[in-house]
Order: C-alpha cells, then sequence, then structure tokens
C-alpha cells in the first residue's frame, strides 16, 4: 500500500472522504501506522514538524480590528466630517487642534482595547484539552495540538473528537455531529467501510473534528488534523459571533439614553445658536462638540482596561475568564447551582469495602473488578470513570489481580447518564459466560430479581452515613453475543461497593463567604439525594427541600419555578433536568452560575448566565464554559466573583461621573450660548476639556471599592442613571454660572479670558468631584481612593490650570488668568463638594425611599423631571 519515494502518512489518502471509503487496516497500512503500537515518539515529532499543530483557530489580538472599533462612532465621523469642512473655510487651526484631539482620544482607546484584547490571548492559550493516544505501544495523555496523522486515539465519552479519525475499534460509539451536519439526534458509529459516494454526513466508520462522544468508547487512527479537517474547512470561512452578555446589553441600553441625550441637545443648541445669528459653521461645530462633549468616550477604554487589569488579577488567583465580559457578568451572581463531587468533597474518591448480598463465591470486589471501562498499567488507572479507578488502584484490588487474569471480557455496553450503568460480559477459565452489570443502585436494584427488604435498608443506610454506593449484579449467558441495553435484565444482586468522598475540609469557610456576599449555593448531583443532604448538612448549608428527577418530570416550569428556593439539593437528575433548572431559576432575574465538570453539564452550562468549569473537566464541558477555574475550589469562585463586582463597581463611577457632569456642563454650554454674544468655550477647548477630563478617569480601575458593594450583586440599571443625571448636572450648572458671573462681572473678562476660566473651572470641578461620587461613605476619611487615582485626578487639573499661561494658550485660544482667578476658583471647588456631597446624602435617600414606594420608577416628581429622556431608558 505505500507509495515509494512519499511519506507513509500523506500516501494514498485524500482526506477523511477516502478513509470512510477504506478498510480500516489499509488506513492504517497507508498512515505507517498499527493499532496495537501506535507511532514512534521519533516519528510523531518528525510528523509534528511537517503537518503543524492540530489547532484550528485561536483567540488573536488583531489590530486593525481594535482600530475599527474606535473609529466606527457616528458622532466621531460626524466631528470629523465638520473639522474636514471647517478646514476648507478657512478655519484651518480649530480644525487641526479639533482632528488632533479626536486622533489623541482614539490613541487612547485602542491602546487599552488592543491590551485587553491581549490578556484575553494569553487567557486563551493557557486553556487546553487533552486526549489518550498509543506511542510506542503504550497509552499516554497529550495536548490535542500535539495529535499528529497515523496517531491512534481512544475515544471515551464526553471527549470532543480531536481530528477526523477513521474508527478501529468501537463498543456502543455514538456520536453528536450537529455542529457539523445540524442532525440532532446521535449517530451510531461501525468500523466498517461506507460504499463510495456516501455524504459527510453518514460517514458512520469515522468521527469529525469538533463532535462529542454522546455514549460508548471507541479506537481510532488520525488522518487529518488542524485546518484539513471537516471542522476546520468551515472554521476558516467564518469569524465567531459571541452571545451578547448582560454587562454588554447594559452598556448597549445606556449609550441608547446618550444617544437620546445628545441628540436632543446637540439640536437644540444648533438651533438656539442659529436663531440668536451665531455663524452656522461656528453653530455647527460647537454643536457636534456638545454632542461629543457629552458622550464618555472613554468608557470604552475604561471598560476594556478595567477587563484587561481584572483578568489578570483572576488568572493569578487561579480564575481564567475565555470572555472578558463575562467578568462582569460574574460579579452579577446572586444564585450558584453546583456539583458535589470535587466541589463539596474532596473529589478523591477512596474505595473502603464491599457489602455482599448473596453467597456468590466470587465476591462482589471481583466481579466489580471484572465489569469496568479503565485499565490498569504501571500502578496508574487509566480511562473509565472516577469511582472505576479508584476500586483499580485500591489496596484491597491488588490481592485480586492475580484471579482476574483468569478471566477474558468479550464485550463492553458503555456507562451513559440515562441508564447509569456500564456492563460487560467475561468468560471465566472454565468457559462460563456472565453478564456483569454495575452501576446505580436504584437503576442496577430495579433490573434484579433477587432484591430483599434487607438489602435495600443495607443501601440506604450506607446513603444515610453519607457514602456512595455502586451495586453489582450478575447473570449467566448460554452464548456469547453482542450486549444490547435489553441484556440488563433478571439480574442476581451480587453486593455494593462502598466508596467514601469526605466533605473538603476549607469547603464550609467558603460557603460561608458565598453566603457573605449574597450567593445562595444549591447542589446539583447525580448522586443519592439522602447523599448530598449529607454532605450539605455537614458543611453547614441551610437546610432545605430535596427533589429528585423522577420528581422533576411531573412538574410543569411554573410548579419547577415555585419549587426552587425551598430547595438545597437536585438529586438523581438527567442533562436536560439541570439545563431546565437554570432556565427557570432564571426566569426570576437573578444571576445565575452553574459549575460543572462533565459531559452531562454541557446544557447546563450553556443555559446559566455564566458558565463555570475546571481546567480538570471533560472537553466539553470547558468548552462550554464561560469561565475556567484552574482548582476546583468555591474559594477560588468567591475571589472572582468578588472581582467582577470590583470591576463593575469602578465601571458604573465612570458612567455616573461623566453623565452627570458632562449634562451638567453642556447644560451650562446651551444656556450661556443664548445671551452670551460669543461661544461660551470653542469647539477645540469643548474637545481638550473631555479629553483631559477623561484621561485622568482611566486611573478609575485602580480604585478601591467599598466593602459593601462587594456584598451583593449589581446591575445595571438605566433608570437609576437616569435619575443620577438629572439631580447632579444642574448642581454642577449652578456652578458654572457662578464662574460665568464671576468672569463677566468681576474680572471683566472678554471671550478669550471667558473662556480660558470656564475652562479650569469646569475641567477642576468635574474632576475633582470623583472623590465624592465614587464612594457613598464620607470621603478621604471612610473611603480611600487609590493613590494612582489622586494622583491623575489633581495631576489633570494641574495641567488645564497652567494651560492657559503656556505657550499653547494663543492656539488653543486661552488667554491667562490673574492670580485672584484662581483664589476664586479654589472657593468654587471646596463649595462644590461639599455641595455634591449633602445632595449625594439626599439623592441616596429620597431614590431609596421613592423605589420602596414607587419600585425602580422612582417618585412623580423625579419621573416628571426626566420625563424628556424617559422613552431612551424604556
Amino acid at each position: 500500500m505505500k507509495q515509494p519515494g512519499k511519506s507513509p502518512s500523506t500516501a494514498g489518502l485524500g482526506g477523511i472522504i477516502e478513509a470512510a471509503v477504506t478498510e480500516s487496516s489499509d488506513v492504517l497500512s497507508t498512515l505507517g501506522s498499527t493499532a496495537a503500537e501506535g507511532l514512534s515518539t521519533e516519528e510523531a515529532l518528525r510528523r509534528a514538524d511537517q503537518y503543524g499543530p492540530n489547532s484550528v483557530s485561536s483567540h488573536k489580538a488583531r489590530l486593525l480590528l481594535v482600530l475599527w472599533h474606535q473609529l466606527r462612532s457616528p458622532l466621531l465621523a460626524l466631528l470629523l466630517t465638520a473639522a474636514t469642512a471647517s478646514y476648507f473655510v478657512g478655519q484651518r487651526s480649530d480644525a487641526v487642534i479639533i482632528g488632533a484631539i479626536v486622533a489623541l482620544s482614539v490613541g487612547l482607546g485602542f491602546v487599552n482595547e488592543y491590551r485587553a484584547e491581549k490578556a484575553a490571548e494569553s487567557l486563551h492559550d493557557q486553556i487546553r484539552h487533552r486526549c489518550t493516544v498509543v506511542r510506542d505501544g503504550r497509552a499516554a495523555s497529550i495536548d490535542v495540538t500535539e495529535l499528529v496523522p497515523g496517531d491512534i486515539v481512544r475515544l471515551q465519552l464526553g471527549d470532543i473528537v480531536p481530528a477526523d479519525v477513521r474508527l478501529l475499534e468501537v463498543s456502543g460509539l455514538a456520536c453528536d455531529e450537529s455542529i457539523l451536519t445540524g442532525e440532532s439526534l446521535p449517530v451510531d458509529k461501525r468500523v466498517s467501510a461506507v460504499p463510495v459516494g456516501t455524504a459527510l454526513a453518514d460517514l458512520t466508520g469515522c468521527a469529525l473534528m469538533g463532535t462529542v462522544v454522546n455514549a460508548g468508547s471507541g479506537r481510532a487512527v488520525v488522518v487529518t488534523t488542524g485546518g484539513r479537517t471537516e471542522f476546520g474547512k468551515i472554521a476558516a470561512g467564518l469569524s465567531g459571533h459571541q452571545l451578547e452578555t448582560e454587562f454588554q446589553r447594559g452598556l448597549r441600553r445606556f449609550s441608547m439614553l446618550l444617544v437620546y441625550v445628545a441628540g436632543t441637545l446637540t439640536t437644540s443648541i444648533f438651533v438656539l445658536n442659529v436663531v440668536v445669528h451665531k455663524p452656522i459653521m461656528d453653530a455647527l461645530l460647537f454643536s457636534l462638540a456638545i454632542a461629543v462633549g457629552i458622550t464618555p468616550q472613554l468608557l470604552p477604554a475604561v471598560v476594556s482596561s478595567s477587563l484587561a487589569a481584572g483578568s489578570r488579577r483572576m488568572s493569578r488567583r487561579k480564575v481564567l475568564v475565555k470572555r472578558l465580559v463575562c467578568i462582569e457578568d460574574l460579579g452579577n451572581v446572586e444564585v450558584l447551582f453546583t456539583d458535589k463531587t470535587g466541589t463539596l468533597t474532596a473529589g478523591r474518591v477512596d474505595y473502603t469495602r464491599s457489602v455482599p448480598t448473596s453467597l456468590d463465591d466470587v465476591g462482589v470486589l471481583r466481579w466489580g473488578l471484572l465489569c469496568t471501562e479503565c485499565t490498569v498499567q504501571d500502578g496508574q488507572a487509566v480511562g473509565g470513570n472516577p469511582l472505576d479507578r479508584a476500586l483499580s488502584v485500591s489496596t484491597a484490588a491488588t490481592a485480586e489481580h492475580a484471579a482476574l487474569t483468569d478471566y477474558t471480557q468479550l464485550g463492553l455496553l458503555p456507562f451513559d447518564h440515562d441508564r447509569n450503568m456500564v456492563s460487560v460480559l467475561v468468560r471465566d477459565g472454565a468457559g462460563v459466560l456472565t453478564l456483569v452489570t454495575k452501576g446505580a443502585p436504584e437503576s442496577v436494584l430495579d433490573r434484579c430479581v433477587n432484591v430483599s427488604r434487607e438489602a435495600r435498608d443495607a443501601v440506604a443506610a450506607e446513603f444515610a452515613a453519607g457514602n456512595r454506593v455502586i451495586a453489582v449484579g450478575t447473570r449467566k449467558l448460554s452464548v456469547a453475543k453482542d450486549l444490547v441495553v435489553a441484556d440488563e435484565r433478571d439480574l442476581n444482586l451480587i453486593g455494593y461497593l462502598i466508596f467514601l468522598d469526605p466533605p473538603k475540609p476549607d469547603a464550609a469557610d467558603a460557603l460561608r463567604r458565598l453566603a457573605s456576599i449574597g450567593i445562595t449555593v444549591k447542589v446539583i448531583t447525580g448522586d443519592n439525594p439522602a447523599v448530598a443532604i449529607k454532605v450539605c448538612h455537614d458543611l453547614g448549608i441551610p437546610d432545605g427541600a430535596a427533589l429528585t428527577g423522577v420528581q422533576l418530570a411531573g412538574m410543569d416550569d411554573d410548579a419547577l419555578a415555585a419549587a426552587i428556593p425551598a430547595t438545597t439539593v437536585f438529586a438523581r437528575v438527567s442533562p436536560q433536568d439541570k439545563a431546565r433548572i437554570v432556565r427557570v431559576q432564571r426566569r426570576s432575574g437573578a444571576g445565575v452560575a452553574f459549575l460543572g465538570d462533565g459531559v452531562n453539564d454541557a446544557l447546563a452550562l450553556h443555559a446559566a448566565d455564566v458558565g463555570i468549569s475546571v481546567d480538570s473537566a471533560t472537553d466539553v464541558a470547558k468548552d462550554a464554559a464561560d469561565v475556567i477555574l484552574l482548582e476546583k475550589n468555591l474559594d477560588v469562585l468567591a475571589d472572582g466573583v468578588a472581582e467582577g463586582r470590583r470591576i463593575f463597581a469602578n465601571t458604573i463611577k465612570y458612567v455616573l461621573m461623566g453623565t452627570s457632569s458632562n449634562f451638567g456642563n453642556m447644560f451650562s454650554a446651551a444656556g450661556a450660548s443664548v445671551f452670551l454674544s460669543f461661544l461660551p468655550m470653542l469647539p477645540s477647548q469643548i474637545l481638550l476639556n473631555n479629553l483631559l477630563y477623561d484621561t485622568s478617569q482611566l486611573a478609575i480601575p485602580t480604585d478601591h471599592v467599598d466593602e459593601e458593594q462587594l456584598r451583593r450583586p449589581a446591575h445595571w440599571d438605566i433608570g437609576f442613571i437616569r435619575r443620577f443625571m438629572i439631580f447632579f448636572g444642574p448642581l454642577s450648572s449652578v456652578f458654572d454660572f457662578i464662574t460665568f458671573g464671576v468672569m463677566l462681572w468681576v474680572f471683566n473678562a472678554g471671550p478669550g479670558e471667558f473662556r480660558s476660566g470656564w475652562f479650569v473651572e469646569s475641567l477642576a470641578t468635574q474632576t475633582l468631584v470623583i472623590f465624592v461620587i465614587r464612594t457613598r461613605r464620607v470621603p478621604f476619611f471612610r473611603s480611600h481612593p487609590s493613590l494612582p487615582l489622586v494622583l491623575a485626578a489633581f495631576g489633570v487639573v494641574a495641567v488645564g490650570s497652567i494651560l492657559p499661561a503656556t505657550s499653547l494658550a494663543n492656539t488653543l485660544g486661552f488667554s491667562p488668568l490673574p492670580l485672584a482667578f484662581y483664589a476664586a476658583l479654589a472657593a468654587m471647588v471646596l463649595a462644590y463638594v461639599a455641595l455634591i456631597e449633602a445632595g449625594k446624602r439626599i439623592f441616596y435617600r429620597v431614590d431609596r425611599t421613592d423605589i420602596q414606594r414607587h419600585g425602580k420608577s422612582g417618585r412623580p416628581f423625579l419621573r416628571r423631571r426626566a420625563a424628556h429622556f424617559s422613552h431612551a431608558a424604556r
């Protein structure tokens, strides 16, 4: 079969289609591999150099895409258009200044977003998928990117098929191929070749990259890898579209509010300036600058910077976030559904003893060791589930190993989550055939014919003690056959295998910490409800009801929604049940997280607001999750939640600052432009003011967050933002108008000096008020800002104050200010900060009372004041 002069890994095969119509033995020969030995390590390395890594795509930070995100603002386009028009009608200095400021603003946003994208790229590089491969005749676990054509791989329940492979052996293997074919039902697999011309969806002798092992197990040879696979060919022509998160929806609604406000103010100011006979070009530029000025231009940069810094801190705390925006949603979690094993318990399952219920000569342990999907190599168990592995490497199993050599496994019916059992057909040294079934006691006992009351009481006692129990049953067969589900009947109950998975020593403290930050923990498990309740009780989780999958089946969604708050444990549930519980809980409006690591958790991980898995999880669980924990520990998760809330709190600080102060300044500009004979501030000065202010706010992501803000989830509340803007905006305008009076009537200022005075006062008040707005406590005394924020705020104010006295003043349209103005400025800033502090106390007290009485829309008088903008929030 090998062709001279060609690599044995490529000769004769054009891809998976050709491999599907070729007998598996010929495929192996063509690929230069064998089912038993696989490739040698040296040959695998050579082929890795030839074919490159087995990967389709990865998260990459793309310079041009990030730049486009900064340039696609409609307001920015309008401003640049107006600046261009201004240039051609003779106002060239203003146009150049505006262009330079816009370029600097775009540059700041670009740098911060690109840093965030690079942070996301580094996180994706840390998330790994592994597979079991045979090389040099030995099974080993490797990263899937290291696979090469000719490798022999094992496929097990929950695996994502790592490449396009030709099947060599199957045992009840079925794959979910919906990602490629759209077929919702799993496809049964076999090893025989298919006829020439068979469609991709009917290649039953192959398994395709990206599909999921839904049932059974198998062994296969890798045919194509990376971009040469069918999945890779499709992925190469697609750009991933991620679903919008709750945080992104909040940002979008907030942006719509600003669009309406900016549109209303811009139109009104333009019309007013034209009515009072201002030059149309001046009025247009001024109006557009107002529109840009009211918009927190660097909000994307602040968000990106916060998320990038947060992702780095979370990574150090062993939390990897696959999508940075999910950090915010993690902070909004109020209900956590989690599995039990490895999260609440040690995850180190130990076999303790067997409990026989019959006089079988072989014994429960031996039958249990024979009925397994794992193998033991050099004292290590490979494959199978954790209970199988714990049993195989237990001390008690060592004494049975010699006796096991007399038995030959002739057939296997793999475990699946519908049956909760595994069965094997074995032949002993005397030729006697025995079907052995092992699994959840409820499932096995239902198929046994000799179950006594004492046997049922025995298993109930073990569950009540918090032990995990596996039942073993057998049946003699007269002839060898391929096993099917119908064969699991008329069993003789042999006894039980008892395992212990004790509670984690630190789990109780972690649960108390989650409760202290407002997160309710509920357990979803495939284990017996009595075991889960015992573990919950031992760890101090408040006692609650338990629901089983059978009970859930008899409840509609409304009944389930009513039952969830009083339920602590959901036991013996199916993958569909888990997803349904999560979806119903989300109807309450509370943020829902699901923590799971198995193939049966994938649906629920998709259904949750935040899907959380662990680095040791099955491939399909890690792919379905938004967040990966490098350590399966609720304390680590609590760190992630706190970080998410910290980032959200700092983002909202910027939003509240930007909307209230910008709204006040633009409101002042609109009023001043009516009664002044000149523009109160040039368009370039408005943009410079906004840029300097925003630059100081880039330090907000470093700010400290008050403890009470970390104790409860926070959500976007557009109504609250609107009320805050309408309440504090006019307070800001009060001091603007005082400044107008001081400049006109005290200093007899001309246009240049007037603009300089208002520029400095506006920048100082709106920048320094962050120290009041950032906390509901008394600033500096009971809530301390971060040092970078203090330095940035006072640094920007200093720069703005000295600009009118520099050589740039004439270019920027400024005039020097008298020293007496700075004394008046200091007094106004102190008075302004004191007024805002008093207003803050009134606002929060009134707003809290209004919400209690009237809901989130607030009291009637606040609603009337907000009526002009209310449609924007809705």
